[in-house]
């Protein structure tokens, strides 16, 4: 009977043994699937931020170049056209050296490079800012009909933009009279008068990146 007791004994202590050795072995194995798992998960997202930053690299290098472009565009106004080209804190202002005659509002012929090539630039980089284009005038005449005339010159250049292609809805008409004078009390035919007589124009919500292609003077 003790032998009996014995070899049973011994045989119950293998089947536990082997029990163990089984759930080791399967332990082993799930570490092993979720290793593996990991791992692909990881390769996966490694390989998707590597995209990522390829992307993102590519589009600042293309930002990069599209203002690269925009200053070249603007340096050019500045010497062909003698464009003064000041940055606003979320904008641009152009004084475009377009001028009208005494007591008139149409836009001159010598003025229609400028405004094509104005025309041009905005289209390209500045598709959905809100341009401005601020009339003025010279003090001849009353303060009433000189604000007047002023804006019938900012309506007259902005139609003529209108018809270069830009979006109507983009464009603001403004008049201001004879105040802000270049060449203060300067009228009709006197020097510096035609100065006065003038448009500026204003881009504003164009972004800093594009206020930052602004070419230092």
């Amino acid at each position: 009977m003790t032998i009996k007791v014995r070899m049973i004994g011994l045989g119950l202590a293998s089947i536990t043994m082997l029990q163990a050795c089984a759930t080791k072995g399967f332990v082993r194995d799930e570490v092993g699937v979720v290793r593996d798992s990991l791992g692909t998960q990881i390769s996966s997202v490694s390989s998707q931020v590597a995209s990522e930053r390829q992307e993102r690299m590519a589009a600042d290098e293309a930002i990069r170049g599209e203002i690269a472009a925009l200053r070249t565009e603007l340096e050019s106004m500045r010497t062909e056209f003698g464009a003064k080209i000041t940055a606003l804190e979320d904008g641009m202002k152009f004084a475009v050296p377009v001028n009208f005659g005494f007591d008139d509002a149409s836009v001159r012929d010598q003025d229609r490079a400028a405004l094509e090539r104005f025309a041009q630039v905005a289209r390209k980089y500045y598709p959905d800012a809100v341009i401005t284009v601020e009339g003025f005038a010279d003090p001849s005449g009353s303060a009433r009909y000189n604000q007047e005339l002023s804006e019938r010159r900012a309506e007259s250049v902005k139609s003529y933009l209108v018809a270069q292609g830009l979006n109507d809805a983009q464009l603001r008409a403004v008049g201001y009279g004879e105040s802000r004078l270049v060449n203060p009390n300067a009228q009709r035919d006197d020097a510096g008068a035609e100065a006065n007589r003038r448009v500026v124009f204003v881009i504003e919500g164009v972004g800093p990146s594009v206020v930052a292609a602004v070419p230092t003077a």
